[in-house]
């Protein structure tokens, strides 16, 4: 008990750090909380109209959602690896802690925040809206199994793989495979376009298949309440101290296994293009460093796989969808959202450089040194992005059925690319945030800053939206031809924003290398 309320105590005062940070950090924090609060109440609510639902439908969604939180838990930890310091045993290594004493240390803070908690709460409606009779007694000891479950097997995976995990391969590796889940996470809505045509049937025939999974035993245990399902509990019962077993063998194994994470890196000195078609001096320099980031940092692989990947699996279930493909339009819209994912890259220009900006920051003899600096990072971003934009939109016009949309989806995604570049300088500059150091491809933000990430991230959207107006109402109303004008009026939005933003930074130069430089 003694480690537990420590373990507690240690992961609440973390939380509440965030209250004494500065004003950004704080409005994150109540930011995270409100929605983490807002999506158990609505969990919970819509959980529990499962009652309203026939017995067998609300059967075999409870089946369904209790596998997908299941698998949620299996894969969002990996992707939030190196942002979370508890999920890394190396982190506590030092502890003067035994291995099943760090064990129970890590499973409370695991189970200790807002998002278990809501989590929770969300599982807790399932019990509302299917039990009856004895369910009511064995839904409550269902769901926390499932919940048990649900954080055993993912502290297990976690764990196992915390040593690859560390080494730049594993990251890569994980990156390919969390783009394989966002395809997989497309597959019911390709099946329904694809002539199934009959979601109930389908939802029985996946509800079937996962039946006698853990997460569909605790579901029918708590719709069930007779002896059957007594033990289906049982056995999730063993189950889950079978997994904590085996995670407390590989939560050992970890504790004493060298890092590789550490070999030394060759340097090479090398001539890139930009040094070969841009005149030598500052902006040539910032272009050379963006391309080689964009070659050896992962998570800027996964921004551009990312935005191919979602607009051809779009494009393929949109094709399925409408007659005809649905008109010029859809290649039009899915080559704007493919620029507006590529582009959202860099609503935080600075927080990839971390304390390294105070190099860069000594060359800000002025608002023109970080305008250019900016022109720099964009620049590099259009070499990558302008080609590929290309090849989405002629992708998105083929699958679509459209192929004489291509051009002007390929003008509207690179008008799309300059406005988000022009409202990404102002919002790396109005908010900054820190980045960690470069654990996996999905570590977007510092521990206690993702409330901030996420308001930049949708003030950036909100802003592209705004601007995009001018030439989205024309092509409301048919009006194609004003793609034509796309590029520039992108071009003039980036510049605009770009020298708004190098005002805005260079005033408060300080309060950007400190916001990007907190430790993590």
């Amino acid at each position: 008990m003694a480690t537990v309320a420590l373990f507690a105590q240690l992961k609440l005062r973390l939380l509440a750090g965030n209250l004494r940070g500065d004003l950004q950090r704080k409005l994150g924090f109540v930011f995270t909380l409100v929605s983490a609060a807002g999506l158990a109440a609505l969990g919970f609510f819509l959980m529990s109209l499962l009652r309203l639902a026939p017995p067998d439908i609300a059967s075999s969604l409870v089946t369904v959602l209790f596998s997908a939180f299941l698998f949620g838990w299996m894969v969002v930890p990996l992707m939030a690896f190196g942002l979370d310091d508890t999920l890394d045993p190396a982190k506590l290594a030092l502890f003067p802690l035994g291995t099943r004493r760090m064990a129970i240390g890590m499973f409370t803070a695991s189970v200790t925040g807002v998002w278990p908690a809501a989590m929770l709460i969300v599982t807790f409606g399932a019990l509302v809206g299917l039990a009856s009779g004895a369910g009511w007694l064995l839904g409550v000891l269902a769901v926390l199994l499932q919940f048990g479950l649900c954080v055993v097997t993912s502290r297990l995976i976690t764990t196992s793989l915390s040593s690859a995990l560390r080494t730049r391969r594993g990251r890569d590796v994980l990156a390919v495979a969390a783009l394989l889940v966002v395809l997989l996470s497309q597959l019911p809505n390709l099946l329904l376009n694809s002539g199934f045509r009959d979601p109930e049937a389908m939802l029985h025939q996946l509800a079937g298949v996962l039946r006698w999974t853990p997460p569909g035993m605790t579901a029918h245990a708590i719709s069930d309440g007779g002896p059957v399902a007594l033990a289906e509990l049982a056995f999730v019962a063993l189950l889950v101290v079978a997994l904590a077993w085996l995670w407390i063998k590989a939560l050992g194994r970890a504790l004493v296994t060298p890092d590789v994470s550490t070999q030394a890196a060759s340097v090479r000195r090398e001539r890139g293009l930009a040094d070969r078609l841009l005149p030598d001096g500052p902006l040539a320099a910032v272009v050379t460093k963006e391309l080689k980031y964009f070659r050896r940092e992962p998570r800027y692989r996964v921004g551009w796989f990312s935005a191919v990947l979602v607009t051809v699996v779009l494009a393929f279930s949109l094709s399925r969808t409408t007659e005809g493909g649905g008109g010029s339009g859809v290649p039009i819209a899915l080559a704007a959202v493919a620029a507006l994912m590529i582009a959202l890259q860099s609503g935080n220009a600075f927080g990839i450089d971390g304390r390294s900006l105070w190099m860069n920051a000594v060359a800000f003899g002025s608002e023109r040194a970080l305008a250019t600096d900016l022109a720099g990072r964009h620049l590099a971003n259009a070499v990558v992005a302008v080609p590929l934009l290309a090849v989405i939109a002629a992708a998105a016009g083929l699958l679509v059925g459209e192929p004489g949309a291509i051009a002007p989806a390929m003008l509207a995604g690179w008008g799309t690319l300059g406005i988000a570049l022009g409202v990404g300088s102002v919002t790396s500059v109005v908010l900054p945030y820190t980045v960690p150091e470069r654990m996996n491809a999905f570590s977007g933000a510092a521990p206690g800053q993702g409330g901030l990430a996420f308001a930049s991230s949708l003030g950036a959207m909100m802003g592209v939206g705004l601007l995009a107006l001018p030439f989205v109402v024309p092509l409301l109303f048919g009006l194609t031809w004003v793609c034509a004008l796309a590029p520039c009026y992108g071009l003039l939005a980036e510049t605009l924003g770009r020298r708004l933003a190098a005002r805005i930074g260079f005033a408060r130069t300080p309060e950007l290398l400190a916001a990007v430089s907190k430790p993590t």
